[in-house]
């Protein structure tokens, strides 16, 4: 009779580092390149927290929803809070050192219905990582527009936008499809470019202008445009500029299967891309709010970004577009990358069957062991998100809510699961110790505040133009995932598959090294 004893791995099989064989662990063959350090996997989340993209295209909005007050002091609040988010994260990412990164968590950690919360999870983060990639290839756009209207070349109208829009979309696409070396040599790249970025913006803001507004001007002046009488509220909404720029560190956590040491390395690239971000992005704030030269005019310049009108009135017209030159390369970069995180997200969730098409998602490219489709879904759903500014104008900061919304509940779901396990939770050798249940019900309360807030209008009157369909975003991904779970999904979806016996992942990973 056949033995229902799994067939050992071949003899001849090389041996398995300490990170494939927590892979196998967990169910997974190693069909990824693990080629990235420690640093790598920081630069990627830090690229796509990417403060000269985040701070500087909501910073418009920042001017007209608290102005410097709330621009300046925001910032540390909604900094700290994120870093509470961002370590109970880490402590789960470091158990389960896998690309499907939350939605597989959820489905480790819930003690019942566990593929209910792994599928829940799944689609907030895959909605919350398109959000994001529309989000930074926006203002990439944006700033892009405002550098050629400048030069006399291109006008910035919302056409033109999104037509650099969706070039840039396609630049990232071809980038991660056939320069895969090279998106990883610019991830390390982008790194130093922000830093000295904010350095050479900083310093020559602080150096050339003639004149700087006053301390009091920076750190208490509020100023509101938005047509509401509550300064509360309109204060509340002004923390949108810094929860959106800090999204996307989970990339740290897609990327564990690419990455050596991934249970420290992971962990460590989540927590520190937060950290890096929060004193260099404070930095940058206050430096160009000092700079602010014709507050009203600058918030309604042609170019319809702010900073770059910032820029040009304080350091001339040819240092202003310098600086601005150094802004959008790091608006590349931050696109580039998440782009890059998005696509492994759609890989390891197609890989458990749980999108539509998700045979063609999941197929990994032969040559660069990559998944090439979901480059390409990530790029088109994006521009998808993108295309309402030609008709609405505050487009843009609903696809920063729903990033923010998107992403936050997946994030926050693995953590308010593993508070229910309380010491049934098994930890990797990267955690909080005692600390863990007061940071994971701090975190949970956070993103309950901001879902509920990023939901809300931004501005008064509510018409067809103003109108925040961030909600609409999210209750049509709701009703469509929630309505596939009820009639079909839950009879086949189990949550991560594993892959195989340990003979069936060896000869996966044989395949591919001999393709």
């Amino acid at each position: 009779m056949p033995s229902d004893t799994p067939a050992p791995a071949p003899t001849d099989a090389p041996a398995l580092s300490a990170d494939e064989q927590r892979l196998h662990e967990l169910g997974y063959a190693q069909e990824l390149s693990r080629t990235m350090s420690g640093f790598s996997n920081f630069a990627v989340s830090f690229t796509i927290i990417s403060i000269l993209s985040g701070c500087l295209t909501l910073y418009g909005y920042g001017m007209t929803t608290g102005g410097p007050a709330l621009i300046v002091w925001g910032w540390p609040v909604v900094g700290l809070m994120t870093l509470l988010v961002g370590l109970a994260m880490a402590e789960v990412c470091s158990s389960f050192p896998t690309a499907g990164g939350l939605y597989y968590w959820a489905a480790k950690l819930a003690p019942s219905h566990g593929p209910f919360w792994s599928w829940t999870t799944g689609w907030f983060n895959f909605i919350g990582q398109v959000a994001v990639t529309a989000g930074v290839d926006f203002g990439a756009a944006q700033f892009l527009n405002a550098l050629l209207d400048l030069q006399g070349w291109f006008k910035a109208t919302p056409g033109h936008t999104v037509l650099i829009f969706g070039l840039v979309l396609v630049l990232h696409g071809a980038l991660n499809t056939f320069g895969v070396r090279l998106v990883s040599l610019l991830n390390s790249v982008s790194v130093w470019w922000h830093v000295l970025g904010v350095l050479v913006i900083v310093g020559a803001l602080a150096i050339v202008p003639s004149h700087h507004e006053s301390a009091s001007f920076v750190f208490t002046h509020f100023a509101n445009t938005t047509g509401w009488h509550s300064t509360v509220y309109v204060a509340a909404l002004g923390l949108l500029l810094a929860q959106y720029t800090f999204t996307g560190y989970d990339a740290s956590a897609h990327m564990t299967e690419e990455t050596h040491d991934a249970a420290r390395s992971g962990p460590r690239g989540i927590v520190m891309s937060i950290v890096v971000s929060l004193l260099a992005g404070w930095v940058l704030l206050i430096g160009i709010t000092f700079a602010i030269q014709n507050y009203s005019g600058e918030l309604g310049s042609s170019t319809g970004v702010p900073p770059a009108q910032i820029f040009i009135d304080a350091v001339g017209a040819t240092g202003g577009k310098l600086l601005l030159v150094i802004v959008i390369g790091a608006q590349l970069f931050c696109g580039m990358s998440s782009v890059t995180a998005n696509s492994r997200m759609i890989y390891a969730f197609s890989r458990d069957g749980a999108l539509p098409g998700s045979a063609l998602w999941h197929r990994i490219n032969g040559r660069t062991r990559t998944p090439t489709n979901a480059v390409w879904l990530a790029a088109a759903g994006a521009f998808l998100l993108g295309l309402p500014y030609l008709w609405n104008a505050t487009a843009y900061a609903a696809v920063t809510s729903i990033a923010v919304i998107g992403l936050y509940i997946a994030y926050v779901i693995p953590t308010f699961l593993r508070l229910r396990q309380g010491s049934a939770f098994q930890r990797g050798p990267w955690h909080l110790g005692r600390w863990s249940q007061v940071v994971g019900v701090l975190a949970v309360g956070w993103v309950v505040v901001i879902t509920v807030l990023f939901m809300l209008p931004q501005v008064s009157p509510v018409t067809a133009s103003t109108f925040n369909y961030a909600p609409i975003a999210v209750v049509a991904v709701m009703g469509f995932a929630g309505g596939w779970w009820a009639i079909s999904a839950r009879k086949w979806f189990t949550g991560p598959k594993v892959q195989g016996t340990a003979a069936e992942l060896a000869a996966v990973e044989r395949d591919l090294g001999a393709i």
